[in-house]
């Protein structure tokens, strides 16, 4: 059955890779919109952390995830597939494009707290920290190919029909989860209101010794990375004079870092230390992101891509460990609303990061904002100074009480 699931999240998210060049290059090339409009459209695809990332850990519980899943597959699709019939009509605006963004970003984060939540019941405890660098890899893989294949495809086709590939990576991933099991999680005792179990996985997430520093740190890692995200096509196209395909390229050198950093993972916690080795890579990171918007001209592309990947491989080496941490130590009955509450707050941090840089760079440049994004990516490090985890060998070695509080 992992392999099911694995192939499910594959595909999808070859076709997310595709529409990540696909969309803001929509935005830049056929709408012709500003930094700011672009970075508009970055927190439109991330909002939903902010709007709805709490309540999905209680519609995880509750619903049966498998048709949850294939539900939130299926509206996806059918959004994307709204944006090249508008455009074919000639009616494609950017308020149209923003409003696709949310409601994919909306089901992506219902189905991205039950995908979480899938993983533990399909894979054995000790078998869990290798599966999810496993997944890291793979989406690291995707991450190298798809936006290479989405800058070509829009080279070839066309930015707005590229997006087809998308919805019918939904249409596959959505026929593959309704193959899975139906998960199987302990009925509570008795049934508490929603807002009690919001309550109870918040409460445990921000009281942990380990979960709450480190929720803070994905906190201000993924603040940086929404500002690239938004800054990154704009710079390319519009700075360094990238074509569409090389766009594709350039943004796939995340892929390369991120497929290190999910490679070497596992060895470097053995080595290092589950803690240790999330302090060192988010150092690493940090100073990788610095040859960011130090980039001009076509020499430029390179110390672009050098920095993109470095800065991806701590980034990842830091995501495995504190994910397989959550996944390991959480109660099964709070897991979902743990893993809830950590994007709902780190992933929220990506739109704020995004509209941020939007509104710097239309002020003072792109690259301005680049270097401001860059600096930004010191204070993950800062946080983690801060907590117990920066005198700890491994995560496990931190003195927790036999039950959070919740």
């Amino acid at each position: 059955m992992f392999w099911t699931y694995w192939g499910a999240g594959t595909v999808s998210s070859v076709g997310s890779a595709v529409t990540t060049v696909a969309l803001p290059l929509t935005a830049v090339v056929v709408l012709h919109a500003t930094p700011f409009e672009v970075g508009l459209l970055t927190a439109a695809s991330y909002a939903a952390w902010l709007l709805i990332g709490l309540p999905a850990g209680v519609v995880v519980a509750r619903l049966p995830l498998r048709r949850t899943q294939v539900a939130m597959d299926l509206a996806r699709g059918v959004a994307l597939a709204s944006l090249p019939v508008a455009w074919w009509l000639g009616a494609l605006t950017l308020p149209h494009l923003v409003a696709v963004a949310l409601v994919v970003g909306l089901a992506a984060v219902v189905f991205d707290v039950g995908s979480m939540t899938f993983l533990p019941a399909l894979v054995p405890a000790d078998r869990l920290a290798a599966r999810n660098s496993l997944m890291s890899a793979t989406h690291a893989t995707v991450e190298l190919g798809g936006p290479s294949l989405g800058g070509a495809l829009v080279q070839l086709l066309g930015a707005v029909p590229t997006l087809l590939v998308d919805t019918a990576s939904y249409l596959v991933s959505a026929v593959l989860v309704s193959r899975l099991p139906e998960r199987t999680v302990p009925a509570p005792a008795t049934r508490a209101s929603a807002r009690e179990m919001i309550g109870d996985g918040w409460r445990f997430v921000v009281r942990h010794p380990v979960m709450g520093p480190c929720l803070w740190e994905a906190t201000a890692v993924n603040f940086a990375c929404g500002a690239l995200m938004a800054l990154a096509p704009v710079y390319l196209v519009r700075d360094l004079g990238a074509a569409p395909g090389l766009v594709g390229v350039l943004i796939a050198t995340e892929g390369i870092g991120s497929l290190l950093g999910a490679a070497l993972a596992t060895r470097l916690s053995r080595l290092l230390g589950t803690a240790r080795v999330i302090v060192v890579s988010g150092l690493a990171g940090a100073l990788a992101a610095l040859l960011l918007p130090a980039a001009h001209g076509v020499p430029g592309m390179v110390t672009f891509a050098v920095g993109n990947a470095g800065y991806a491989a701590g980034v990842v080496i830091g995501s495995v460990n504190t994910r397989t941490h959550r996944q390991t130590a959480s109660p099964p009955e709070l897991l979902s609303r743990v893993m809830a509450t950590t994007r709902f707050v780190s992933w929220g941090a990506i739109p704020v990061g995004a509209l941020v840089a939007g509104l710097v760079a239309s002020g003072l440049g792109v690259r301005t904002a680049l270097w401001c994004m860059a600096i930004s990516a010191f204070v993950p490090t800062l946080v983690l100074a801060r907590s117990a985890i920066w005198r700890l060998r491994d995560l496990e070695d931190a003195a927790v009480p036999d039950r959070v509080p919740v």
